[in-house]
């Protein structure tokens, strides 16, 4: 194993990034994170990243999107967030959300937002600690279509 580096996701990346996505309690297939790679990786208003030791397994991932209201200013929000179980407590999320927080400097944006379910207690204070504020809670509703 080298010395982790961040690097933009690639489509190859799929079988890991839907192992990550497991260990978030997210049932996805590989298939369907290859098909997301696909349409986002294209799309400027996205970033995805990992971290690569060059061992087989990824340590962790990060996604980003550009956002846009009518009624806030433009921001980046974190959309995903996962660090490999044996890599956690060593700054590999902190340097993650990092890069999520440079690639929104770079397109000019003045706020990065993110999202984390009430039950993942442990990320609460791991983002505070990174000098985000809760703004609000609110409920998530569903609908499904066929």
């Amino acid at each position: 194993m080298g010395r982790p580096e961040i690097r933009p996701a690639k489509p190859s990346d799929a079988v890991e990034i839907a192992r990550l996505s497991g260990e978030l309690g997210y049932s996805i297939s590989i298939d369907e994170v290859r098909a997301a790679l696909g349409r986002l990786l294209v799309d400027s208003r996205h970033f995805i990243a990992v971290v690569d030791d060059g061992s087989e397994r990824l340590l962790g991932c990060m996604h980003v999107e550009h956002r846009t209201s009518m009624q806030t200013a433009d921001r980046a929000e974190l959309m995903g967030l996962v660090v490999d179980g044996t890599a956690r407590r060593r700054g590999t999320g902190r340097t993650l959300v990092d890069a999520a927080e440079q690639w929104a400097k770079s397109r000019g944006l003045t706020a990065l937002t993110v999202r984390s379910n009430v039950t993942r207690e442990l990320s609460h204070p791991f983002y505070e600690a990174l000098g985000y504020v809760r703004e609000k809670t609110q409920h998530l509703y569903r609908k499904r279509f066929r």
